[in-house]
């Protein structure tokens, strides 16, 4: 993408050493850190369908493996590990902490945006840094999976669903009502998609929704 800086990063998160991909426009406003979910990662076609969407609102992206090589392998043979939210929100609230600390990467404000199980940890992750995260976007998400850490959760959180994903709708309805009252909120269901929003147009408008939610609410400027 012109005008856009590509870089492979290894980011430390206790004695885990996670790959991740950095995406920077000319002069971004802000930063976004994304969390997949498990079966996914930060190769997946979506997320960087979105993560362009958003380098092209001047909005900087780094996609990011939460699980090492040796993770996937042991979750493959027993799936103890996709669901492990402590785990995921540890290394997520690490990398945001690493993110702090480097000159070129610590942009005025950050966001996250969570798929499935990563949308909890980027959830509790918002929880335990209010000062750092500044919106939350969920896309196809089971925030619900964040348990009571969602009432510490001040951040403006926009959750994404396919309007055929029944059962996380549901989810994603009685999340957002266990956020603080005065913390922003907002529900968006695409019409016909499907969990992974793989039905023509759906995802081009979950990076357009993406976007518009971080350049609005993000007070990055």
């Amino acid at each position: 993408m012109l005008g856009v800086e590509h870089r492979s990063i290894t980011t430390p998160a206790g004695t885990a050493q996670l790959a991740a991909d950095l995406q920077l426009p000319e002069q971004p406003s802000g930063l976004v850190v994304f969390a997949h979910g498990s079966g996914s990662s930060r190769l997946s076609p979506r997320n960087r369908h979105v993560a362009d969407v958003l380098n092209g609102g001047q909005i900087g992206t780094v996609l990011v493996d939460l699980l090492t090589q040796e993770d996937e392998r042991i979750d493959a043979r027993t799936a103890a590990i996709r669901f492990d939210i402590g785990l995921l929100t540890n290394r997520l609230t690490a990398i945001i902490d690493w993110i702090g600390q480097q000159n070129d990467l610590n942009a005025p404000g950050l966001g996250l945006f969570g798929a499935s199980t990563g949308a909890a940890a980027a959830l509790c992750c918002a929880s335990l840094r209010p000062d750092h995260v500044r919106a939350v976007v969920s896309r196809g998400g089971r925030p619900d999976l964040a348990g009571p850490m969602l009432r510490r959760v001040k951040a403006p959180c926009l959750f994404i669903v396919g309007g055929a994903d029944d059962v996380v709708v549901g989810l994603n309805r009685d999340a957002m009502e266990q956020l603080p009252a005065t913390t922003e909120r907002k529900l968006e269901i695409i019409p016909g998609a499907t969990h992974l929003f793989e039905e023509e147009g759906a995802l081009d408008r979950v990076a357009v929704l993406a976007r518009d939610w971080f350049r609005r609410v993000r007070r990055l400027h």
